[in-house]
């Protein structure tokens, strides 16, 4: 019997109801939730589940290779997952391995962080063409999810356009138009760095459908790529017609992040052009009307309609609409990046329209006297807004609520939590130990390349090494 479960047993045997507490998805939103209830509830149990046999989620498949700082709260979790009343559990998938009402019989809580793992389509013409790719497959595919591992990115062609312009569309631009020796220092995968060793894009074209004054990528992300290391980054200077005179009447970060555009603007007009570097083109006021494909189906350029602004005031609350106008790009890779949806796991969880399940501040509300009661967070309860700190926040938010409504648990039988659950699961389980070990794989692999680690893409192979 393990450390762990050694303690589980002396706390149910014990007089104090101990409450169980089941968390599905092993994210940022999902550790944030477990770090605060085992900082306010001394005797809670917290077991985590996720689908695939390894944790931490988006820091892991979705951070971009070249921003290691931002996982450095692997650490944290890692603190948090080795606490005495906190389990993992990987390779079991919530509606396939285990049903929610039977977590939901077995634990006091059941909270949901499973986050969105769709990604919203345009819904246009030849939107099915060849080398039209969501920027969630894309990063995916050179972070490791084995979901990705063999998507198929023809790099053949010298542009490339990315419809949307917010953190992740930055993101891929970044990865598409980095210099090949610096990725080689990231943890980026193998698969997808002899690709883009070989890529002959040199031109890539960022699209938004509203203005300047509209963007969704933050200051932080657009400082780096204005200083890339042999790439510049071209403005249209009609698309910012108007914008210095409102400046100044703007919030303080939008503020900022305006002046830098209009810095790197004005700073463009100096220049000389350079022919050797690679550029990236943000485009404004600009939404795709239908893909342009040859007659094999593969992308070919992309129909784009003009848009206008109206309305005064809030410049984030002006409609933008699309006029009769047209513009067509040629580019031979185009990469959708206009957001992500979630899932629902149970037909008991109703999604709305915006991606999310429904739910009042986390709680899903449902009354059932004998089941556990239902939360979520992160991006599966907030939909797909805001970065990691964000994502902090609304868990601790969760977490906080969750342990008002656990401090009044009936001192009732106690629940039977995840030795119930092994009794319906036929797979196999990946617990920390398991994790570890190919944790230490990877570094062990990254080494032997001048890396940090070389992720493990395939299910089967984390499998193996789990149970070594």
């Amino acid at each position: 019997m393990s450390t762990k479960l050694r303690m589980f047993t002396r706390m149910m045997s014990s007089s104090t109801r101990v409450p169980q507490v089941c968390i599905v998805g092993a994210g940022p939103a999902g550790f944030y939730a477990a770090m605060r209830l085992t900082k306010k509830l001394a005797n809670v149990h917290v077991d985590i589940i996720e689908k695939l046999p390894v944790p931490f989620g988006l820091i892991r498949y979705g951070v971009a290779p070249d921003h290691p700082e931002v996982k450095n709260v692997i650490n944290q979790f890692t603190k948090v997952a080795q606490q005495d009343n906190v389990n993992f559990y990987g390779n079991i998938t919530v509606g396939k391995d285990v049903t929610l009402p039977q977590l939901r019989q077995n634990y006091d809580a059941v909270l949901l962080t499973y986050g969105a793992e769709e990604d919203k389509e345009l819904g246009i013409q030849n939107e099915d063409a060849r080398n039209v790719i969501a920027a969630r497959n894309f990063v995916g595919w050179y972070n490791g999810l084995p979901s990705d591992k063999d998507l198929q990115v023809d790099l053949s062609n010298d542009t490339a356009a990315v419809l949307g312009q917010g953190n992740v569309a930055l993101d891929v631009a970044r990865i598409l138009l980095s210099p090949i020796d610096k990725l080689k220092k990231t943890d980026i995968t193998q698969h997808a760095l002899d690709a883009l060793a070989e890529s002959k894009i040199r031109n890539l074209y960022l699209i938004g459908r509203r203005g300047p004054l509209q963007v969704a990528f933050t200051i932080k992300e657009l400082r780096e790529q204005l200083k890339m290391k042999d790439c510049s980054t071209i403005w249209r200077e009609s698309d910012f017609a108007g914008v210095a005179d409102v400046v100044a009447n703007l919030p303080r970060p939008r503020k900022r992040l305006t002046e830098l555009m209009l810095k790197s603007l004005e700073e463009n007009k100096l220049k000389k052009e350079d022919t050797n570097s690679k550029r990236l083109y943000p485009i404004f006021l600009r939404s795709p009307n239908k893909f342009i494909t040859d007659k094999d189906n593969v992308v070919k350029g992309i129909e784009l309609f003009e848009n206008r602004l109206y309305g005064k005031g809030n410049v984030e609350e002006q409609k933008c609409v699309s006029t009769n106008e047209m513009e067509l790009l040629d580019c031979g890779l185009a990469l959708r990046s206009i957001g992500y949806k979630s899932v629902s796991i149970d037909e008991e969880l109703e999604l709305l329209p915006q991606g999310m399940v429904n739910n009042d501040k986390g709680r899903i509300w449902d009354a059932h006297p004998r089941l556990a009661k239902m939360y979520a967070a992160g991006w599966l309860g907030t939909g797909p807004v805001g970065v990691i700190l964000h994502t902090m926040g609304n868990a601790f938010q969760v977490a906080n609520m969750m342990y008002e409504d656990l401090s009044k648990l009936p001192r009732s039988r106690a629940r039977g939590g995840f030795e119930e659950i092994k009794r319906i699961l036929r797979n196999e389980i990946v617990d920390w130990e398991g994790w570890s070990k190919i944790d230490r794989y990877e570094i062990e692999q990254g080494k032997k390349m001048g890396k940090p680690r070389e992720k493990i893409c395939d299910i089967g192979k984390m499998m193996e090494i789990a149970y070594s």
